[in-house]
């Protein structure tokens, strides 16, 4: 069935969900490169990303793939682009890597990673990884923590998935941080790679060795998407070891900041931060009337992140909220002095209280904001864990993320601290 499997995507525009417009947007999140970097394109197929990184990115790409007809059409495709200089092809298996240690400024695995599992590839390839380098992976994952059992049924016998936040601890567990995470968009799996594919299975001929298995398979895969493709998703992660300093996508380095819960003592530098931050009063307010009500403020979730200079440059506050009457934490404000905004501050303080959350057993946190960029930690439509506002609030805005995957998410209305004034 392999043979038959790779006989239908043979010339394909792809082998599975993905876009140059999604590549292009990882590069984007992978921040700053050296001029001309050596990235390693691991499970490169026939080499989309691998020539975009070349010919976009300046890349000298090594393009790694097990099917020679793939690595064969990247080269060919290649030279009739003068891109031959720029990109080396080489068979051999992505868990069995054969280049030296800290050799590539970025790994590059779109759509690839399934082959060998989430948890083998980031720790295979750590050790490539040369200092202040990056890994860009999509990985295919459940949006909510309990999707359909048709679903579950058909990826756990193809694939085992897990929610972003599992895999978010996963990363963090073979020694990485989540620098972003972002979901494909749906176009991904069609226009490039279902319809497509689609055109080839009603070509194929069912009497070929192994394809009239190969197509039953592939005919249930596109059907579970069109049925129950809302219980699962691509997403893109940008991964950098943990003791690596890393760029934002501006250009601009990041500083290596310190974080911890409030005391007594910054409660004024939190205010000035807040009103730094935004245009009224109105988040300083809510924050100070939040850390006066003792059924919504929670000890040790009202974080800060600090510069070397000891400068308080950020904050974020997790306070307690209900979903019909369970318990979840709204996060609300963040803020961030202007001179610090997209140096890493804020990012810094979500990331340590959705850490110190996790460590004190809560599971749902929920979001009212920016929809590109909370999905960088995990965060997905409310209304996938059938969860809604108590106010009109465009879809995309309002977000979920449970810090728990194996933990039921509650559903119904958002019920916020009085202080909210909703």
């Amino acid at each position: 069935m392999v043979r038959a499997l790779l006989a239908l995507h043979d010339r394909l525009p792809r082998q599975g969900p993905g876009s140059d417009a999604t590549t292009r947007r990882l590069l984007e999140l992978a921040g700053r490169l050296p001029e001309r970097p050596r990235i390693l394109d691991a499970g490169c197929g026939p080499g989309r990303s691998a020539l975009l990184l070349a010919e976009e990115a300046g890349a000298r790409v090594t393009a790694v793939d097990l099917h020679q007809p793939f690595l064969d059409e990247l080269t060919d495709e290649a030279a009739r682009r003068g891109l031959d200089r720029r990109i080396t092809a080489v068979a051999c298996s992505m868990d069995r890597l054969p280049f030296p240690d800290h050799g590539f400024d970025a790994i590059w695995a779109e759509g690839s990673v399934y082959t060998i599992g989430f948890d083998t590839a980031l720790r295979a390839w750590r050790r490539l990884l040369a200092p202040g380098g990056v890994l860009v992976v999509t990985e295919i994952e459940w949006t909510g923590p309990h999707p359909s059992a048709r679903a579950r049924a058909h990826w756990d016998g193809v694939y085992p998935l897990r929610t972003a936040a599992a895999n978010a601890a996963a990363a963090h567990a073979a020694g990485y941080r989540v620098d972003a995470h972002w979901p494909l968009p749906e176009s991904d799996w069609w226009t490039e790679y279902y319809t497509p594919l689609g055109e080839r299975i009603d070509r194929a001929d069912p009497a070929r060795p192994g394809m009239a298995a190969a197509l039953t398979a592939l005919r249930a895969e596109i059907a579970m998407r069109r049925e129950h493709g809302g219980d699962y998703a691509y997403a893109g992660y940008v991964l950098r070891p943990l003791d690596t300093p890393h760029a934002h996508a501006n250009g601009n380095p990041m500083t290596a900041w310190t974080t911890r819960p409030e005391t007594t003592g910054d409660i004024a530098a939190i205010r000035a931060v807040n009103l730094a931050a935004f245009p009224t009063a109105e988040e300083a307010a809510l924050v100070d009337a939040l850390r006066a009500d003792p059924e919504a403020w929670i000890d040790g979730l009202s974080m800060v992140s600090a510069s070397p200079d000891g400068t308080l440059a950020g904050h974020a506050l997790l306070t307690r909220c209900h979903v019909d009457g369970h318990p979840a934490l709204a996060l609300a404000p963040c803020a961030v002095l202007p001179e610090y905004q997209r140096t890493g501050a804020g990012s810094a303080a979500i990331r340590a209280a959705l850490d110190a959350a996790r460590r004190l057993g809560e599971n749902l946190v929920l979001v009212l904001g920016h929809a590109d960029y909370y999905p960088r930690f995990g965060f997905t439509p409310a209304s996938r864990f059938g969860i809604r506002a108590p106010f009109e609030a465009p879809d995309e805005a309002m977000m979920a993320l449970t810090l728990d995957s194996a933990r039921p998410a509650p559903t119904g209305t958002i019920r916020y601290p009085a202080a909210f004034g909703v």
